[in-house]
């Protein structure tokens, strides 16, 4: 009999570190990440339950005998007609069985130990229990709408009543499974999207809710479950599952002893969610230090509280992007590298981009741009070293546009690279060209719209949704365009830096900026005009060089530091599946 309370204790480093990345939201502040280990300790704990593995039996209490009671109950039912016959099922062949239980548990059909209410189609105002009414974390309905009879789903035909287990035979691997637990008012009428048991006395329903979440019976649905957008089961799959029966009072036992042992993990996933909090919040707080710092002598103080803890606060994928985001200000900021006095000052830059756009306007390269409103303190976001320059986006650029959809203009999509490469917010990643998914546009369309023509080493943003701001470079000889949530940016001449650039527009500070100044009509998005005014800080040309050689490779020493972590992670991950393997065999 394995001591899990033990096990608890004794490997709770292996149950709290066990933590993923997370895409779906979670509960808690830590909604980017999965308590990987924490939710296999839980799954150890159904497994031994289910198996008898987690309470000693008791040999004089015996599953025959709820079973012999279940035979009287269902017959006196059908002989009062408030049940019908059931459908009969095979003999539990040994292939059925995935593990061996005690001796005195028995292994049933789930037919077997419950049954429905019927169907009916409301007549009066009902209570509609529908997948979205699921609280499916702790096995509740909650909050079901009360619906009049005129506007029931075609669905609501399934009766329930208090006691009653639900089981999604839809999308099953989202686990919505519930037990009926209160009387409702109205009537509940459930969605025919459910599998129905309404379990015989002596069967405890958190019992049955708790196997139909092991993953012994996750296995058993994942077997027979049909279809890929939309899996499901149907009910016959779903009933002729077998269950293993412990006797009564034990699984009033087992239940108990669930809930109490599952009350330590969520203490333990509470003090972990806490821990994980608390840490990035010290990273936050000691990373903008750096960025606070007033001048070089304390910058150097500062950096030294991180440097002497270094080991500690970047133990995570998070804290590495925290200090991958300050790295980027510091460089952006002039925080990164020492400025050298005998470079030549930014404004003798500046006036030189002036010049040569002014002689593309002579020589009708480019239309003479509206003038660009000076800038004034209150536009600067943070003050600038000495020999830096700020200056709006539009001065240091020959051309500032935005895409158009193919569509509008008549124009089809092809499968033929020979054409146009097309170009979309999906193929712009932070920091660099996302070209694996390409699709492309007839010929002609460049014809149509050659503004956006893109040439190498021009600069693309996405200026519409979730993904504004995220900037790359443009790094193919191949012929493309772009659509119209995209914002192509061409630099006049080649005095400022592009990977300079491109650091500063993927920093936080220039993201903060462009959400500011974001249009929230029916999609946020970002206007050419206010994309003109960008204020950009401009180091000189060599500090420019300097900023990106130091970025990249200190950028490259995160990514080798983020992988270990990663490594680590899954080593964790691995370490809590073979603890719960050892446990269960």
């Amino acid at each position: 009999m394995t001591d899990i309370k033990k096990l608890i204790t004794e490997k709770i480093d292996i149950w709290s570190c066990a933590v993923e990345r997370n895409t779906s939201m979670g509960r808690g502040a830590s909604k980017k990440l999965e308590l990987t280990g924490i939710n296999k300790l839980k799954e150890l704990i159904l497994e031994l339950a289910v198996q008898g593995k987690l309470l000693p039996q008791n040999p004089k209490e015996q599953a025959d005998t709820l079973l012999n009671s279940i035979k009287v109950q269902r017959a006196n039912l059908i002989k009062e007609k408030v049940i019908k016959r059931p459908k009969k099922f095979p003999e539990i062949s040994k292939d059925e069985i995935a593990f061996e239980i005690p001796s005195n548990w028995a292994w049933v059909r789930i037919a077997d130990i419950g049954h429905d209410w019927g169907q009916k189609k409301p007549e009066n105002e009902f209570s509609y229990v529908d997948v979205g009414s699921i609280n499916k974390e702790y096995g509740f309905i909650q909050s079901p709408l009360t619906l009049p009879a005129s506007e029931a789903p075609s669905r609501a035909r399934k009766i329930v009543k208090k006691g009653t287990v639900l089981y999604s035979t839809v999308r099953p691997y989202l686990l919505n499974i519930a037990v009926v637990d209160i009387d409702f008012e109205p009537e509940p009428i459930a969605s025919t999207a459910f599998a129905i048991i309404h379990p015989f006395e002596g069967m405890n329903a958190s019992y049955i809710y708790r196997y139909l979440r092991s993953s012994s019976f996750i296995k058993y649905v994942e077997s027979c479950q049909t279809g890929v957008a939309y899996p499901a089961v149907n009910d016959k799959q779903f009933f002729s599952g077998v269950i293993p029966i412990p006797p009564a009072e034990e699984q009033n036992r087992l239940v108990q002893k669930i809930d109490e042992l599952f009350e330590l993990c969520d203490q333990l996933e509470q003090q972990t969610e806490a821990s994980i909090d608390a840490h990035q919040l010290l990273v936050e707080e000691l990373l903008s230090t750096l960025t606070n710092s007033e001048d070089a002598k304390e910058f150097e103080q500062n950096w030294a509280r991180i440097a002497e803890h270094f080991d500690l606060l970047f133990t995570t994928e998070h804290s590495i992007e925290q200090l991958k985001q300050t790295i980027l200000q510091l460089a952006v900021m002039g925080k990164l590298v020492s400025q050298d006095p005998t470079d030549e000052c930014a404004s003798k830059l500046l006036e030189r981009i002036a010049q040569e756009k002014e002689q593309l306007i002579k020589d009708k390269i480019i239309k003479k741009p509206k003038k660009l409103p000076d800038i004034e303190l209150e536009d600067e976001p943070f003050s600038l070293p000495n020999g830096w320059k700020w200056a709006r986006l539009e001065s240091l650029c020959e051309l500032i546009t935005k895409g158009s959809s193919p569509k509008w203009q008549g124009v089809s999509y092809t499968d033929n690279p020979d054409d146009v490469l097309f170009v979309t917010s999906e193929n712009v990643g932070l920091g660099e060209m996302l070209l694996e998914k390409r699709k492309y546009v007839e010929q002609h369309f460049n014809q149509i719209e050659p503004r956006s023509i893109l040439k190498r080493n021009d600069f693309l943003m996405n200026i519409v949704g979730a993904s504004i701001g995220r900037t790359a470079i443009y790094d193919q000889d191949t012929l493309a365009n772009i659509n119209q949530a995209v914002c192509l940016i061409r630099l006049a001449g080649k005095h400022i830096h592009k990977s300079y650039l491109l650091r500063f527009f993927n920093s936080a500070i220039c993201t903060s900026y462009m959400y500011d100044k974001q249009v929230d009509n029916a999609r946020a998005n970002l206007s050419m005009g206010n994309i003109s005014k960008f204020v950009i800080p401009v180091p000189p040309v060599a500090e420019q060089k300097r900023i990106a050689t130091k970025v990249e490779q200190l950028l490259e020493i995160c990514s080798l530091v983020k992988s270990k972590i990663v490594d680590a992670k899954s080593m964790q991950v691995r370490l809590a599946e073979s603890v719960v393997e050892r446990a269960l065999n």
